[in-house]
C-alpha cells in the first residue's frame, strides 16, 4: 500500500509558529501585535501563514546586513 506525503501546512497555530521560530509565545504576540509578523483569523482561531514567517526572517536579514 503506498502512502500519501503528509500535506505541508501553510497555516500555523500560534504555538505552532512560535516552534518554528524558537521564540516563545509572548514575543510572538508581540511581534503579531506590532504589525511585524502577518497573521490572520480563521473563524474564531488566529492563523501564521508560513510565508509571513519568511518575510519577517528575510525583513530581518536584510536590516541586518544593511547596518
Amino acid at each position: 500500500m503506498i502512502q500519501e506525503p503528509a500535506p505541508v501546512k501553510v497555516l500555523l497555530t500560534i504555538d505552532e509558529a512560535a516552534k518554528a521560530m524558537s521564540v516563545g509565545r509572548t514575543l510572538l504576540y508581540d511581534l503579531l501585535m506590532r504589525k511585524e509578523i502577518a497573521s490572520i483569523k480563521v473563524g474564531r482561531v488566529r492563523r501564521v501563514p508560513l510565508a509571513a514567517i519568511d518575510d519577517y526572517i528575510n525583513r530581518q536579514l536584510m536590516n541586518t546586513s544593511a547596518a
